[in-house]
This record gives structure tokens, sequence and C-alpha cells, in this order.
């Protein structure tokens, strides 16, 4: 008996370090990171429209998003009306509630004591995007709202479309951010950055008045914990290339200098990879979640006539649709899913984010910054712009299609060859816990043994063991 509870700890012991070091388990692992970036959710490949088996390093379509897992969404459920994000740390709230204008979204931050708590905040758009799942699929256009997938966790999060019986859009599930926009858009409306949870984007939205004159209203979730998050901490390696070291993600310093297809910007980090450029060769395109960790919404062209990225980066500049001079959008690996397929990608806008409003009294297209910089849109991954000449959508959003492109490197990204390998990434996540339970179950026993043998001294028969144990 004296040699079975010599190899109890020694059995915690393992079992607690299988759990923390297992490759795969990226959700609970110490990390020294503050600004953790959390993977998109999205496990499908896609050629220009259609889902497609994960494509070899030789093949057209490789390096996109679900080809790379990263910190996969993970989240607790707190029984008091609260969800806890096992990434990034955050506490947040659960049910959004009614829509609230944006002075009302403030003020209820300063008065929530939900779940006993009273330093509850309105999130930032960083804090807010971490939740954003491209699993989803945009509805954009489609009336009906069954097999809809929103691109929030509704497992942990309670969600709803907007309600087109009160004459509004399918769409219209957009949420505050506390980050307003330092320039302005469309008529020089003050506005604040928001995510539309039903589409899967990031928007600027009017801070005061909607159409109509009316009061602009949009969902709210409240978030509490380190306000660190979405910080970034860049150093210049002084090689061409830009570390973070909040998300240890490195950035080539400079862009791809020409905008190019979907398709043309997995070719171009493929031929990047084969130059060994600046020194290494697994760059990848990066995911929507890691473009947008490196936007600074401190700057827009508008306000501070220099693109939304912190000028430790060099970006190219361009002649916009209007003739004047801007910054690109930059394509993300992460395919924009619609319940149509797969034809668009998410890019983020370093520039502002253009669309072409119409006078609805002398019908003239005018050109605007209807989103503001720093906002993440989708185009489509193929075609001709020309064919777009006043844009695409309610918005008008300016179609360009040739984007441009920044490598990016480092942080979480294990390969996956197949869709499989999440199922098996889950599976391992599930035996990871199972391990730590077994270790902490098996710690207790230990812990029992050892008060049962200074109660009763040493068992000396192994038959002692049941009549000791429920004496005790």
């Amino acid at each position: 008996m004296k040699t079975i509870q010599k190899q109890i700890p020694i059995i915690c012991l393992f079992t607690i370090l299988v759990f923390i070091f297992s490759p795969q388990n990226h959700v609970l692992t110490l990390t020294s990171n503050s600004y953790v970036i959390v993977d998109t959710g999205l496990t499908i490949c896609y050629d220009n429209s259609n889902s497609i088996t994960f494509p070899d390093e030789s093949d057209t379509f490789y390096g996109q998003d679900a080809q790379y897992i990263g910190n996969y969404p993970s989240y607790q459920e707190n029984d008091d009306g609260t969800t806890t994000d096992l990434n990034t740390g955050l506490m947040w709230q659960q049910d959004p509630g009614e829509k609230l204008t944006y002075s009302e979204a403030l003020s209820g931050a300063d008065t929530s004591t939900l779940a006993g708590y009273n330093d509850w905040r309105l999130p930032s758009i960083k804090e807010l995007y971490s939740l954003i799942n491209f699993n989803g699929t945009d509805p954009s256009g489609i009336d009906e709202e069954d097999s809809l997938i929103p691109f929030i966790d509704t497992n942990f999060f309670v969600f709803q479309y907007g309600d087109e019986s009160e004459g509004e859009r399918i769409i219209d599930s957009q949420y505050w951010s506390s980050t307003e926009y330092v320039s302005t858009t469309m008529n020089g409306d003050a506005t604040v950055f928001g995510v539309n949870f039903a589409d899967g984007r990031i928007k600027g939205y009017p801070r005061d008045t909607g159409p109509g004159g009316q009061p602009f209203e949009m969902f709210t979730l409240y978030v509490r914990g380190s306000d660190n998050y979405g910080l970034n901490d860049f150093v210049d390696n002084n090689n061409g290339a830009i570390t973070d070291r909040a998300s240890g993600l490195m950035w080539s310093k400079n862009d791809s200098g020409d905008g190019m297809n979907w398709e043309e910007a997995l070719i171009w980090v493929k031929q990047k990879n084969e130059e060994d450029y600046l020194g290494y060769n697994d760059w990848r395109l990066p995911n929507a979640k890691e473009m947008q960790s490196i936007v600074d919404y401190s700057r827009a062209p508008g306000s501070t006539n220099s693109a939304a990225i912190n000028p430790i980066f060099n970006i190219s500049a361009i002649t916009d649709e209007g003739g004047s001079i801007n910054y690109p959008f930059f394509w993300t690996s992460t395919t924009h899913r619609h319940v149509l397929g797969g034809s668009s990608a998410a890019y983020v806008a370093f520039g502002e984010a253009l669309g072409w409003m119409q006078n609805p009294i002398t019908e003239e297209y005018v050109l605007l910054d209807v989103h503001g910089a720093g906002s993440q849109r989708s185009d489509p991954k193929a075609g001709d712009a020309s064919d777009y000449p006043y844009g695409h959508g309610p918005q008008g959003d300016v179609i360009r299609i040739d984007n441009y492109v920044r490598c990016v490197r480092g942080g979480v990204a294990e390969k996956a060859e197949s869709e499989e390998d999440y199922s098996k990434y889950f599976t391992v996540q599930e035996t990871s816990i199972a391990f730590i339970f077994t270790g902490i179950f098996t710690f207790a026993i230990f812990t029992l043994l050892k008060k049962s043998n200074k109660k009763y001294n040493v068992i000396k028969h192994p038959t002692d063991v049941d009549d000791k144990i429920d004496e005790y």
C-alpha cells in the first residue's frame, strides 16, 4: 500500500502535465501574450465559390484560413448570466437585451451590477471582434432565417436577427463598441464602430441619429476583465519584419505594392515562402482577426492624413475611385460565407471604407466614407471591379477585388490537413479535460488515504482498505 501511495503523486503530476502541454491544447495553455488572437472558427476550405477538400501545398487555394488552427474559440457558461472567454479571459454579458442608443449603452455599463460585479464596460472594437465566428453565414438578400448561422456562438450568447415585423432588415443585429471613429462617415456623421453578428462585418454606425433622424439603436454586450486586450506592442526587427510582442505575430513591414484577387494573394504568399522572404518560409495570408489586430483606430485619412495603421509599417498609397489619395483594402485568408456559397472573402480597410450613396432627389451617386477606416467588409474573390460601377449593398460598398497583401507568421497556427483535424482537436481537448479531472480525483483519493493512515496508523493488509475507508 505504501508503494501505491508513493506512486499516486507521480500519477497526479503526469496527468496535469499531459493536460497543460498537450500540443493540441490551445485553450488553456499558459501564454505570456497579452493580446490572444482568437481563431476565426472557420473549418472549411473554399475555391472561388464552393467548398473544396483541403488543398495540398502544390495546389491553388493553398494557405487559406481553415488550414491553420489557432486559439480555437472556447467559452465557459457561468450560470449567472455571464460567459467567460477561456482564450482572452474576458467575462461577457450573455444576453444583450433590448437595443439601446450609444449614450444609453455607455450609461448602462456604469450602472450594471450583473452577476454581482460593478466594473462592466462597453467593449472596444477589438474586444468585441474577438467574439466573431466565421462559421456564420451572411444572410444578405435572403428573407428567411431557416438554416442561417449567426457569426457568434449561440451556445453561449443570446442572439436574434433583425425584427422584420418592425420594419428592420434581417441583418439588423449590430452591436456597439466603445471605439469612436476619429473621422466622420457619410455627410459628417459622428460614428462609432460596431460588429454585425448577423452578416459578419465591422462597420462604422451613426453615433446619434440614424436614417429618418431617429435615435440610432443597436445591441450591447458588456464586458469586464483586463482592459489591455487589443493593445499592440510593435518592435521593428530591422530586417524588414515587425513583431507584435502583445500577440506574438510577426508581420512583413512592406505590403505587396500591388492589388490582386484572392487566389493570386494566396499564390503570392506561397511564392514568398519559396523565396525565403526575410529569411523565413512559413509566411501565411493572415486571417480576418489577425489582420484586424494591427488596425490603429486612432488614425484615419480624414483626421490624421494617414492610414489606420501604426507608422512603424510601410503602406502603399492608392488613388481611390473618386481620384483622391487613399489607402488599400487588405485581403485576409478568411472566406466570408454567404448562405449561397463562398464567393467572397473578408478584407480589412486601412483606408476609408468608401461607398456610393445615391441622392434620392437628384439620383446622382456620391462617393463617401460610409463605414470608416478600420472596417472589415468583403469583396468577391474574383471578377472585374468594373462590373460594380456603383458598388454593392445598401451603402454601395466599393468593389475592388484587386486588394493588397501583407504577410504574417508565428503565433498559434497549427497546420490542418483536413476538416477532420478539427474533430481530432476537440477530441484531444476532451481527453485533456478528462486527464485533469482524473488527476484531481486521484489527488483527492491520495489525500483521503493519507488522512486514513494518520487516524488508523498503517494499514497492514490490502484487504483492510475498504473497511478502513468506510470507518473513516
